[in-house]
């Protein structure tokens, strides 16, 4: 026994949540160029930089009836040069302003991205736009990005995650271009440079633009030098294709792609869901905190903690442009696939027919106001919130509000939520693994269709 130590005593009760510390919103500048750029500034003095974002209102989904993949792979070149700057004088100046740049393409956006000391900010935006504007794909580091992506491809289509992701969302939204994660290696070996220089002049326009600034600047001298840079830029606009419908998707349906010699079977549920723009998409937020979003959450104190299947379980809610998705996920041995699945489905089905604890509602509120606050610390954190409110015509006061609006969520909307949106009796599965260790595990919970990584039906 340690000396001065009272076993008997009872131990120290853990101390109350401190008062939650209000938020102080700096001011928003915003304006719209008349090439119609929409620019959103936001002064922040915290540190002597600003964080900047000119993004695009266009992704992969823009391009997937002409090459799958074609947005990232257009951002990933658009930096290597343009008409008047080689890829080394970018690097050179870049160095020369202390700042940093990158350009990435999603599903449904692409943007190039860059910070910097505030004393160099006119130059910083004269480089950013001369990419926006100028960017001439230079042939060897096309060739050079295509080997790159071809290298990638080989790998992902060795990881469990990656084919159990992309399987999933083949499922979930069919001939969608939201069904396509990747292209196939013989459709990046057929890439043409003149078909990243289509997609670029198509979609890196200024009607189809959001640029945002969050930093130690004057806004007013910002909003100058935004103009200087990107006032020239001829006006254009792009409309939005049309997409097809989604897949009628009814019952369970076990979707296993065979993996050969793995010793753990990757395990992935889920269920098509909502966008941000949803009056329900706060209370979905807060029921999948509850039941897997979170690391106190009902999901991993189950199949982590007391049933030891796998160390980080986990659920999310993906909100894309125009529909989202909900999944449940882990990693564990093949001798427990159906047990791990169980328990997935019994905390599933839990959420959907039982009120949730008061504690667990507080608990859970506390989580996300605190992870909200935690992402507007800084610059660039607050950029990204920004971006997520413009990109997806929110309210202007979604960031003002989003903390009291989650604590006066009540028990019942996280059951409606739930009930809603964590189709249980729908869930389609998916389940990466050796085949003859899961396949009998996996017909337990429904009809079992088996393809292997490149997506053949075996």
């Amino acid at each position: 026994m340690m000396p001065g130590v009272d076993l008997q005593k009872p131990a120290a009760s853990v101390p109350a949540l401190d008062v939650e510390r209000p938020v102080v919103w700096p001011p928003r500048v915003q304006r719209t160029l008349p090439n119609g750029l929409h620019v959103v500034l936001v002064e922040s003095h915290t540190i002597p930089k600003f964080d900047a974002q000119i993004i695009f209102r266009s992704g992969n989904a823009a391009a997937v009836s002409e090459i799958p993949a074609l947005a990232e792979m257009t951002a990933a070149v658009v930096r290597t040069g343009t008409e008047t700057r080689a890829q080394k004088q970018i690097e050179e100046s870049l160095r020369r302003m202390g700042a940093d740049l990158g350009t990435h393409g999603n599903a449904d956006s692409s943007a190039i991205s860059f910070s910097g000391l505030s004393e160099f900010s006119a130059g910083l935006l004269e480089l950013a736009a001369d990419l926006a504007r100028n960017a001439s794909f230079p042939p060897p580091e096309f060739e050079r990005e295509r080997r790159q992506r071809l290298e990638e491809l080989r790998i992902q289509r060795t990881t469990p995650g990656f084919l159990a992701g992309e399987r999933l969302r083949q499922v979930l939204f069919g001939a969608h271009p939201y069904g396509v994660v990747a292209p196939t290696e013989e459709q990046v070996a057929a890439y043409r440079r003149e078909q990243l220089i289509g997609y670029y002049r198509k979609h890196y326009v200024p009607g189809n633009a959001l640029f945002i600034a969050v930093g130690d600047f004057s806004a007013e001298r910002m909003m100058e030098q935004v103009e200087r840079a990107f006032g020239s830029w001829p006006p254009a606009t792009r409309d939005e294709p049309p997409y097809p419908p989604l897949p009628e998707i009814r019952g369970r349906r076990v979707h296993l792609v065979h993996l050969p010699g793995t010793d753990q079977a990757q395990v992935l549920l889920g269920n098509r869901a909502i966008t941000r723009r949803h009056p329900d998409w706060l209370a979905l937020g807060l029921a999948n905190a509850i039941f897997g979003g979170a690391f106190n959450s009902r999901l991993v104190m189950n199949i982590r903690e007391q049933k030891g299947y796998t160390y980080s379980p986990r659920s999310s809610v993906y909100p894309l442009r125009h529909h989202g998705f909900f999944t449940v996920h882990a990693a564990v041995r093949n001798a427990v696939t159906a047990a791990t699945l169980t328990e997935m489905f019994y905390e599933l089905d839990r959420m959907r027919a039982l009120p949730v604890s008061d504690d667990e509602l507080a608990d859970t509120k506390h989580y996300l106001t605190g992870v909200f606050s935690l992402g507007l610390a800084t610059q660039d954190g607050l950029a990204g919130q920004l971006a997520t409110v413009y990109l997806n015509d929110l309210p202007e006061d979604y960031l003002e509000t989003y903390r009291e609006k989650i604590r006066a969520l009540t028990v019942g909307d996280v059951l409606t939520a739930a009930r809603n949106y964590f189709d249980s009796p729908n869930a389609q599965i998916v389940i990466v693994g050796e085949r003859a260790q899961v396949e009998s595990q996996a017909a337990l919970f429904g009809a079992v269709e088996v393809r292997d990584p490149q997506g053949n039906v075996l």
